[in-house]
């Protein structure tokens, strides 16, 4: 954008036979700007070709042209090089405009290039990358010894954090709003199912010839290769066997293409057909159906719904027999005829856009009300722990009338989200529902089989708080959908837990909301995600000690409890709600934070000592330490 702005500015001043030295000064001052931006891209651009072989040749010949092409540009403008006599303070100038264009166009082209080869590279990266993890996940799936699962998942964990790195950059820099909900819904996928990977391989081990357990693992390793999948089409902007992909059908999107081809025929009568403009109504009641068949819909809503629809054709009709009027004799009341059969069509299908936007917005809200008790997982949970077989079959039936509630609302959401982004949102907590319903009754069903199983237990618990996370994520699309219809898209949500790096006090309450930009929110969510497999780490390392009691093992597990409590506060879940939860939990205010860092090192140093003294696990000391210094970082940078 800035070689773009210089070089207009260049090309586009004014062919003068005078110009004064303030201009000309001017002019060579973009022009040694532009040679000078140019040349920190073109390194930039080398450094990446010096580490990317395969692409080396290409990339170095376009930074060459790129540099050459800057030097041509601040030469042609260099005022002390031009041929000129001076007359009456003003100089004749004699700068090849023609030299300049050629050298603009050549500068424009190797950028582009280069830009080119560096997006090939990312792309690449995000593959190799995804490779990676698919070959590991496929080790993971074999192994039968719990020992080796730990040194396999430990891998996997900093294949995954490598991963959610290069994705969560490339999901900033996509353009395409579309794409970059895609992205986010699939890097979600892959950010909750890292966790179920872990409990559910970890109980599969534990019970082998448990049945619900293999079915609950196979799961998840289905959902986490569709969503490495996904990513990948995402980023090469391709569809597996060519297919293309198929744009969400809405009732919202239908109704907007609808009456702005009907305000359409203002400026031109002829440019669709009748039957054109027919079945695009047609398309639009049909959906409506999805409203009117379900079993949830109120029936003041359905009835509304039914008689919008039918008021929708009427209106249709006669606007078409005034439309076909006035295509052959314009008169002037004809046309104001028509006017009026525009608007009376328009307003219509506002009406039934408001009244779908009702219907499901309003049982959304309500289920979501019913269901914040998360009654039935509570019971399911404590069913399991007794091994009562019978109640967990009573329950998971209640799950799964609870499932089918929720994707059929999903769906009615994905009507009048607004936006496309937002209808894929729906389509993302639809598919969350649909596949998180049957594994929370597969890790029910292996907890009540095996009651006494720790493993088994947590499991089923991480499986719930994806439930109940999704839930908190559909009361945020609710708010998002309600915010588009009521015309206040675009504002920047409020994070009020979240206060700006180094503006917190010990008077928390006195802290006013702030916005936190993109680099921010990056910055807290890749810090979270590397606590949270930090974490599986460190539990992982801590069953494997016989003495469960032993003194260094709980304070390990108190240390993971805690860095779990801050990743889930990342993501706004979790039982801390704002930053003074967070400080209370950690014991933690601005004047003690150098302090916190010193007794960190000192801890530090101690497990040196530690670990030279007592059998103590490498692996264990060392990702204590950095879940140490993760911790301190994170809690620096809110």
């Amino acid at each position: 954008l800035a070689f773009n702005t210089k070089i207009t500015t260049l090309i586009n001043h004014k062919d003068k036979p005078k110009r004064s030295d303030k201009t000309l000064q001017a002019i060579q001052r973009v022009g040694q700007a532009v040679n000078l931006a140019v040349g920190r891209f073109v390194t930039v651009g080398e450094a990446i070709a010096n580490e990317n072989h395969e692409l080396k040749e290409e990339m170095s010949v376009a930074c060459i042209e790129a540099r050459r092409a800057g030097e041509t540009i601040a030469q042609l403008t260099d005022v002390a090089n031009l041929d000129h006599p001076e007359s009456d303070s003003h100089i004749t100038i004699f700068t090849d405009k023609t030299g300049v264009v050629k050298a603009a166009r050549l500068l424009l082209s190797s950028v582009t290039k280069v830009l080119v080869l560096a997006d090939r590279i990312v792309i690449k990266q995000i593959i190799t990358s995804r490779n990676k993890v698919l070959a590991t996940m496929e080790q993971l799936e074999k192994v039968s010894s719990f020992q080796e699962f730990v040194q396999i998942f430990s891998q996997f964990g900093n294949e995954m954090v490598e991963f959610a790195h290069l994705t969560g950059d490339r999901q900033n820099d996509l353009k395409d709003e579309k794409k970059k909900a895609r992205m986010a819904a699939s890097r979600a996928v892959l950010e909750k199912c890292t966790m179920m990977l872990l409990t559910a391989s970890k109980t599969c081990l534990r019970h082998p010839d448990c049945e619900s357990a293999r079915i609950n693992k196979d799961g998840v390793f289905h959902r986490m290769r569709l969503a490495l999948e996904q990513v990948i089409e995402i980023v090469t902007d391709s569809r597996p066997n060519g297919e293309n992909e198929m744009a969400p059908i809405s009732i919202y999107s239908g109704i907007k293409e609808f009456k702005n081809k009907v305000e359409g025929l203002r400026e031109n009568l002829y440019f669709l057909s009748k039957e054109n403009l027919s079945t695009m109504l047609e398309v639009i009641l049909e959906h409506t159906e999805d409203f009117t068949d379900s079993a949830y819909t109120s029936h003041e809503h359905r009835e509304h719904i039914l008689e919008l629809s039918k008021q929708a054709k009427m209106e249709l009709e006669h606007l078409v027999s005034v439309w076909m009027q006035a295509q052959n004799q314009k008169t002037k009341d004809l046309m104001e005829d028509l006017e009026v059969a525009i608007l009376k069509t328009c307003q219509c299908m506002n009406e039934l856009k408001r009244e779908v936007h009702s219907a499901a917005t309003s049982l959304a809200a309500d289920l979501l009300k019913y269901h914040t008790d998360h009654m039935v997982l509570k019971a399911l949970k404590i069913t399991g722990v007794e091994g009562n077989l019978e109640a967990v079959a009573e329950y998971t039936c209640k799950l799964s009338e609870q499932k089918e509630q929720l994707v059929e609302v999903c769906r009615l959401l994905r009507h009048v989200s607004g936006t496309e982004p937002l209808e894929i949102t729906c389509i993302h907590a639809e598919d969350t529902f649909q596949v998180t319903g049957p594994q929370i009754i597969s890790a029910a069903e292996t907890l009540a089989l095996h009651p006494s199983s720790k493993i088994a237990k947590e499991n089923l618990e991480v499986f719930c708080e994806a439930w109940e996370s999704q839930l908190s994520d559909m009361s945020m699309l609710l708010r998002e959908i309600n915010d588009v219809f009521e015309g206040r898209r675009g504002e920047k949500r409020v994070y009020l837990s979240l206060p700006r790096p180094g503006k917190h006090n010990a008077n928390l309450k006195a802290l006013k909301p702030v916005k936190l930009d993109t680099e921010e929110q990056a910055k807290i969510a890749k810090l979270g995600l590397e606590l949270h497999l930090l974490t599986s780490d460190v539990d992982s390392e801590t069953e494997k000690w016989e003495d469960q009691e032993n003194e260094i093992v709980q304070h390990g597990q108190g240390m993971s409890s805690m860095a779990y409590s801050m990743y889930l506060f990342t993501r706004g879940e979790g039982l801390l709600k704002t930053t003074q939860d967070l400080f209370h939990q950690a014991e933690v205010h601005d004047d003690d934070k150098p302090m916190l860092l010193l007794e960190a090192e000192k801890l530090i140093s101690m497990c040196k000592q530690l670990q030279r003294t007592i059998k103590i696990s490498t692996k264990f000391y060392a990702v204590c330490v950095f879940l140490l210094r993760s911790m301190s970082s994170l809690l620096f940078l809110m």
